[in-house]
């Protein structure tokens, strides 16, 4: 896809999140707007999968660890076909496949992980690594994290072992946007200097502007060509604006959680370009 249709493909699965998560009445929408450009570059143009066989045992893993943000997930899913597109409208409703955080229980297509609880993902993702080794298997895994999920232990356990088992299949893809549901990051237990810290805990690190298509791809090129059976694991720290795209929500941490009205709604189109 060229640059300005991968821009067009995120602005569509913004679209979407806010869609599905106003339709609900409740939802995240905030987080997952500001990773909407890096998770498209790696979804449609670097993730190995077969939507048409979700259990393929060659496909790449990616295991979305801050569940909260699983609309975008959803959306993702939905336009490459895992599901039906009208799956869509059954978001957080009753017994519906698609629920306020992703759960394998449903059998969702394309789902691999239950997240609810902010912090274990990284170390399930760590497992997947190890056992595609073991299994003489050649897919990557990567783990989208939180900055907010640096605040927990076990991220930082998960971390060590990855490093000790030299999981060089595994990318985490730490969203950086310096909120959380109850304010600033950095107001509440700041988790600064996150390069240094992932650093001094083994890992390769790439820095990035989130909304930078030219970083994003450069960044997940690096991992592709230096990931291996044995090796270093990498993180890409990717500098994000929570709810980009829609002026009234940038930057705010009171749309980590929240959904729009009418009026909010038609402007929040019409700014991503997808009113009408």
């Amino acid at each position: 896809m060229k640059k300005n249709e991968l821009k067009e493909k995120a602005n569509q699965l913004r679209a979407d999140v806010l869609k599905m998560v106003t339709n609900a009445n409740s939802g995240h929408p905030g987080g997952a707007l500001g990773m909407a450009d890096s998770w498209t570059v790696l979804h449609y143009e670097f993730l190995n999968d077969k939507p048409e066989d979700p259990d393929w045992d060659d496909r790449d893993r990616f295991i979305l660890s801050n569940g909260h943000t699983c609309p975008l997930l959803y959306a993702v899913l939905a336009d490459k076909g895992y599901f039906p597109g009208k799956e869509l409208n059954s978001f957080r409703k009753l017994g519906a496949l698609l629920q306020g955080h992703p759960s394998t229980a449903k059998g969702t297509p394309g789902v691999e992980f239950s997240s609810g609880s902010l912090g274990h993902g990284l170390s399930f993702g760590a497992g997947v690594s190890a056992a595609g080794r073991l299994d003489g298997r050649n897919y990557k895994t990567y783990v989208s994290i939180s900055d907010a999920e640096c605040q927990e232990g076990q991220t930082w356990e998960a971390a060590s072992v990855a490093r000790d088992k030299e999981l060089g299949n595994l990318c985490a893809l730490l969203d950086y946007n310096d909120s959380q549901i109850d304010g600033k990051v950095s107001d509440i237990m700041d988790v600064a200097p996150l390069v240094e810290k992932w650093e001094s805990f083994g890992w390769r690190v790439i820095e990035i502007d989130g909304h930078d298509y030219d970083e994003i791809e450069a960044a997940f090129q690096d991992f592709a060509e230096k990931s291996s059976r044995h090796g270093k694991p990498t993180v890409i720290v990717s500098n994000n604006t929570l709810g980009k795209g829609v002026s009234f929500m940038e930057g705010d941490y009171r749309w980590h959680h929240g959904t729009l009205s009418e009026e909010q709604m038609e402007q929040a189109l019409e700014e991503l370009g997808m009113k009408g």
